[in-house]
């Protein structure tokens, strides 16, 4: 056996592991979802239906408010994180070295335990809460912040709150790597601070935004794990996101419509990632 077959079969070998923990764990379980899919029936009586599980799912009104819901929540976490991560990263540019504290600290919220972070939506949001007590104690007009339309609004805060510290810390660190001698030259020119940022740091931010809204983008779908525990498995509809939809048909076994769903939010969790890839690329290309 030549040295570069000796080398290669090492190579297989050292990956051999971790390529079976993905054919088993990630390949078949998506294959076998996608054959649930295209048949009806359970058991040994499974009929192929081809793509009518899809046709009924996109008219099934459960289905349908979930899926505007987590569109909506997407559409209006994601630019807000960012933004909000971006604007404190930027504020700390060229002083992280001076905020190490400040920089632990805003890793708490997302480190924060899930039961823990529920018990204090609780303390304010909830019924007996400081919030519904304040506002009966000022004569103001109660509002339900987690039965009613409110907690759509309430679960984004609390989405804002944990997960825009890492976040900046994410931006941070891509901000710490632009030469601070651009900037000073950038200064004799005669740039401005929005030359400087419009010139300097947004060209070079492209790959360290994509990589803070990949992780948004996984925190928002993790979101729902607190929205389960505040809400239940049929919380208001404000809050009724694609995952509680999944659970519900776990919890009834209905294995078409389980992987009917799970494919589709695959494709929106897809298109997510493609479409910011794509913005990425762009401005990359653009810059070269």
């Amino acid at each position: 056996m030549t040295l570069s077959w000796k080398n290669a079969l090492r190579g297989w070998l050292l990956v051999a592991p971790l390529t079976a923990g993905c054919l088993l764990f990630y390949v078949v379980p998506f294959v076998l979802v996608t054959r649930y899919s295209l048949f009806a029936g359970t058991g040994s009586f499974l009929r192929f239906v081809g793509l009518a599980n899809y046709r009924d799912m996109l008219q099934n009104p459960m289905f349908l408010l979930a899926f505007g819901n987590t569109l909506r929540f997407l559409a209006v976490a994601l630019p807000l994180v960012l933004a909000l991560s971006y604007a404190v990263a930027l504020l700390l540019q060229g002083k992280a070295n001076r905020h190490k504290l400040l920089r632990s600290v805003f890793l708490f919220p997302y480190i924060m335990p899930v039961v823990g972070t529920v018990l204090l939506v609780e303390l304010l949001f909830g019924e007996a809460g400081l919030l519904p007590a304040a506002a009966e104690a000022l004569g103001l007009p109660l509002t339900d912040w987690l039965g009613g339309p409110a907690a759509f609004w309430v679960v984004l805060a609390l989405y804002l709150w944990k997960n825009t510290g890492y976040s900046v810390i994410l931006l941070l660190a891509g901000l710490m790597t632009i030469p601070q001698e651009q900037y000073a030259a950038a200064g004799l020119d005669g740039a401005g601070p929005w030359q400087k940022f419009y010139r300097i740091t947004a060209p070079q931010m492209w790959d360290s935004l994509f990589f803070a809204a990949v992780f948004s983008l996984i925190n928002a779908f993790k979101c729902f794990r607190e929205i389960f525990l505040i809400g239940g498995t049929h919380p208001n509809g404000s809050i009724y996101m694609l995952q509680h939809f999944l659970n519900n048909s776990f919890e009834s076994l209905n294995y078409a419509k389980l992987s009917v769903a799970s494919i589709l939010l695959l494709l929106v969790v897809l298109a997510a990632f493609g479409a910011f890839y794509g913005l990425v690329r762009k401005k990359e290309a653009f810059r070269e």
